[in-house]
């Protein structure tokens, strides 16, 4: 049975392709979960145009992400923590830590979206990588002192 994905479906489509699969998955699992239809004409111009919607968001998404990466390089935040005598910290500093710094900045990130290879555990300056979309990224400046 051929049928119109409507939402990404694991090991069978994406959202928009004609695929072929067995009568009964299609009625007892696509269908129900309106992950699919039918592949008829109408069909076929109905998702065209969810498809076109759904892209048209992306791109507004996209623009307002390289708005807020331009808005991040110029600024930069200041983590006060405890740290013993040779510049160690006594805990570390995490995503978190960086996302609540920059809430007090007046911007708001998300934690996932802060990209940390591993947590900070020394004095210094840091360069943060923030994944604000698929296909944008920006970095921020990380100042950890002591307190």
């Amino acid at each position: 049975m051929k049928v119109i994905l409507t939402e990404d479906v694991k090991k069978v489509g994406s959202t928009g392709d004609t695929v072929q699969v067995k009568p009964g998955y299609a009625r007892n699992f696509l269908f129900p979960k309106k992950l699919a239809k039918p592949a008829t004409e109408a069909n076929q111009k109905i998702i065209e145009e969810i498809k076109k919607k759904k892209e048209h968001a992306l791109a507004k998404e996209k623009k307002a992400a390289e708005g807020l990466r331009e808005k991040l390089s110029l600024v930069s935040c200041t983590i006060a923590v405890e740290a013993g005598d040779d510049d160690k910290l006594f805990g570390s500093v995490t995503a978190q830590d960086i996302a609540s710094a920059f809430e007090q900045e007046a911007i708001s990130i998300d934690k996932r979206k802060i990209v940390l290879a591993e947590p900070i555990k020394k004095l210094g300056v840091y360069n943060v990588t923030v994944k604000l979309h698929p296909e944008v990224s920006g970095e921020v400046k990380v100042w950890v002192v002591k307190k």
